[in-house]
């Protein structure tokens, strides 16, 4: 280790320090938590995890815990997904050990027996009871086949061992197997694992005893526990407390912090959740038991995590989607540049949605992750000046990529700030961690030498006879105009004068189009504090119980109510707001709900006038007596340059929402960005 990587330069003395566990010792108290990224059932996806995971281990992180991994075919998350149950599995995970252990890494395999949640048929539970987010109604484990089950675990952990890993993770919380047992919610039970707290406790304690002796005394055994299941018939505080004590006892050498089952109504790792929501109840179990624990959720930088830490939160923290966004997280907080790392927004656009829709996952602001062996942005031998027109995220993200290989490259923006569209997404409440992208590639910029020209409108004249050899036009889109009568009323306004402009907004309002834009502008309208700042107004918001005094830990939701009245409107027939995020649409959609937000479908526009907005609902006609309607129909390519820079005979590139408008995706314009970066 050089000097300038020394943890004692750091102001994050307490995230940086060794943690003893014993019969060994993890260099800091960062865990990178468990992530199923897709490649776990890729054809060479191991030999791609390999490099996925040796990326973070050389980044510096104390403790790598992989995808989750089923211990039989009955805990598979879908069918043919992985699955370590013999040795020819074993054998296939040591280039992934290998490679971790090469970069001075540690890393635990996670064991993850699916339960109700497997997406399959041959799904199994505590109790026949059918999962509210899955198709396939489980089979009742027989008693039997509960004892089969413990000595599969135990059985996983040895191939783990036997593959090189220097652990495991047994998952028993998010609605898991393990979970299913433990709560009523589940357990309809008459047998030794079903009924009392005992019972209901059982599978859990007898996988980790028998784990534990299995695997003998020097391998790191870390039990996820759920200590807010967010679930009504999840656990009371007292059971969580039972059950913590008893897996110390079992034999575990970690516990981590489980939060929420994934069918739980309340958001628990989305971007409008506070950071470092939920490590209250890991510090409230910590007078429980003597183990180190380990919390979780939301915490995206080193000064959030050090702060944890330091105020006794918990012995270490747990980031699994921040080593998506930048894999030398921790190195960068050695070497004291937090300001250049790449901040996870919790976005979850690249990563968990993928992997919900059975994709590779990935990272939007980061689109090397998963792709480390496929995106490679090599030192070039010959430096090329370029010039970049835009400097929203795809102009962003060729600029430094490019420069990062050693190009000249000039970037230009007519506007007199970096950011694009991101400049508006970041004024939606819940959104404020867009701030910290845009923070980043400001500093990159700096570091890469990029040079940057702000309030400059260029064009091919200005660009003719500077010695550029290539030309990238990231000029971004223009909102799509309405078409109907009165579409230049003086009610209606667009995305643009709401979140750009600032312009004021009457207390009724109607808004055109229900994709993202239509949904990021109506909670800007009806959202009146920042509740991401305040974690006390956000938990009673969403109805959890920070005192636990009722099982599951939820009371009932105080909403502060809105004063405007809006509909949000959309042609298409289908439910509005089915085309968000698939793990965070739900969340956008209940936000709007709380506030009496009108959603209609199926609506046809007549005509704007004094009167309001005339429309079409089936063939019901309505008029809208609004003050106010706010056009989000859509986007159009913004290239009015293209023709003139084509007649300069330098190769044009066109990228992000230039290239192709949509919804303003800003996953596919950084991937554009960069991928055009890696090789030109």
């Amino acid at each position: 280790m050089s000097e300038s990587n020394q943890p004692h330069s750091s102001p994050y003395l307490h995230m940086l320090a060794p943690l003893d566990l014993g019969f060994t010792t993890l260099k800091n108290r960062v865990l990178m938590g468990s992530m199923h990224v897709g490649l776990e059932e890729e054809k060479g996806g191991f030999a791609k995890l390999a490099a996925f995971y040796a990326a973070r281990a050389k980044g510096g992180v104390g403790l790598i815990v992989t995808g989750g991994i089923s211990p039989n075919i009955a805990g598979w998350v879908a069918p043919f997904a992985g699955r370590m149950s013999s040795s020819r599995h074993a054998k296939k995970h040591q280039v992934i050990t290998d490679a971790v252990h090469a970069e001075g890494g540690k890393i635990c395999m996670q064991i993850l027996h699916s339960g109700r949640y497997g997406y399959h048929p041959l799904n199994v539970s505590a109790s026949a009871v059918k999962s509210p987010i899955t198709p396939f109604k489980p089979k009742s484990l027989s008693t039997r086949g509960v004892y089969k089950t413990i000595n599969d675990y135990a059985q996983c952990a040895v191939y783990a061992q036997s593959a090189g890993y220097d652990g495991v993770e047994i998952m028993g919380s998010e609605g898991y197997l393990i979970n299913q047992f433990f709560c009523e919610r589940t357990n309809f039970r008459d047998d030794e694992f079903g009924g009392s707290l005992q019972n209901r406790a059982r599978l859990a304690i007898e996988t980790v005893k028998q784990t534990r002796a299995e695997v003998g005394p020097n391998f790191i055994i870390i039990y996820r526990l759920s200590m807010l299941d967010l679930v009504e018939g999840g656990a009371p505080w007292d059971e969580v407390v039972y059950l913590a004590k008893a897996i110390e006892a079992a034999g575990a050498t970690l516990i981590n912090t489980g939060i929420g089952w994934h069918e739980s109504r309340v958001p628990t790792i989305a971007t409008s959740v506070p950071r470092a929501a939920f490590t209250w109840i890991t510090q409230r179990m910590k007078s429980e038991v003597t183990i180190p624990l380990i919390t979780t959720n939301r915490i995206n930088t080193p000064e959030v995590a050090e702060q944890v830490l330091a105020d006794g939160h918990a012995d270490m923290v747990s980031m699994a989607r921040p080593f998506l966004a930048d894999p030398d997280f921790v190195a960068k907080a050695m070497r004291n540049q937090s300001d250049q790392i790449n901040t996870c927004i919790a976005c979850n656009q690249a990563c968990l949605d993928h992997a919900f829709e059975q994709k590779r996952a990935s990272c939007l602001v980061n689109p090397q992750a998963c792709y480390e062996t496929e995106l490679i942005f090599k030192t070039v031998g010959q430096a090329k000046k370029l010039a970049v027109i835009g400097a929203g995220p795809a102009g962003l993200a060729f600029a430094t990529y490019a420069a990062q290989r050693g190009h000249d490259v000039h970037l230009y923006e007519q506007s007199s700030a970096i950011g694009g569209q991101f400049n508006y997404a970041k004024q939606v409440p819940g959104k404020e961690e867009f701030y910290e992208t845009l923070r980043y590639y400001a500093r990159m910029i700096e570091v890469l030498g990029v040079q940057l020209h702000l309030n400059t409108r260029v064009d091919a004249e200005a660009l003719a006879g500077q010695g550029f050899v290539e030309v990238i036009m990231a000029t971004g889109i223009k909102p799509r105009d309405l078409t109907i009568p009165g579409h230049d009323h003086p009610k209606v306004m667009s995305y643009i004068d709401v979140l750009r402009d600032h312009k004021p907004v009457g207390q009724k309002v109607a808004v055109i189009g229900a994709g993202g834009i239509g949904f990021d502008v109506s909670e800007y309208l009806v959202e009146h504090e920042n509740l991401t700042t305040n974690l006390d107004k956000w938990l009673t918001h969403w109805g959890i119980d920070k005192n636990y005094t009722a099982a599951g830990s939820l009371t009932e939701k105080h909403i502060t109510p809105t004063t405007r009245e809006v509909y949000l409107l959309q042609r298409k027939t289908s439910k509005v707001g089915k085309g968000l995020g698939k793990t965070t649409g739900w969340i956008h959609r209940t936000s709007l709900a709380h506030h009496q937000v009108k959603m209609m479908n199926g609506v046809s526009y007549e005509k704007i006038d004094d009167a309001g907005l005339h429309i079409m609902v089936g063939a019901e006609y309505q008029i809208l007596d609004v003050d106010h309607v706010i056009v989000c129909a859509g986007q159009e390519p913004l290239r009015e340059l293209e023709t003139q820079l084509l007649a300069l005979d330098i190769p044009l590139h066109i990228i992000g929402g230039a290239y192709e408008a949509g919804e303003l995706d800003a996953k596919r314009a950084i991937r554009q960005g960069a991928e055009l970066a890696a090789k030109i």
